[in-house]
């Protein structure tokens, strides 16, 4: 590991930690994945495939939030103006 690299996992949002952890599990979850012998969060019982997947599957769906949101307000002008004209 490189020197001075941040190894911990933690939310930028301390706020957002809650409900990161329960996205976590929704995804799981949705996936298939037993989710039940996940003790006091502890996930070392399933496998490095089953955890990868919960953490792509989450970073896919928060990509697509991000889009919609940037789509839904490409289309509202900042601060009033009116939207440049189309060519």
């Amino acid at each position: 590991m490189a020197k001075g690299s941040d190894r911990t996992n933690r939310a930028l949002v301390r706020e957002a930690a809650r409900a990161l952890d329960a996205f976590k599990y929704e995804v799981a979850r949705d996936l298939g994945i037993d989710y039940q012998r996940i003790r006091d969060g502890y996930w070392g019982d399933l496998s490095s495939r089953d955890c990868g997947a919960v953490g792509g599957h989450m970073v896919r769906r928060m990509i697509q939030l991000a889009e919609q949101s940037l789509a839904q307000t490409a289309g509202r002008p900042a601060g009033g103006a009116p939207p440049p004209a189309q060519l």
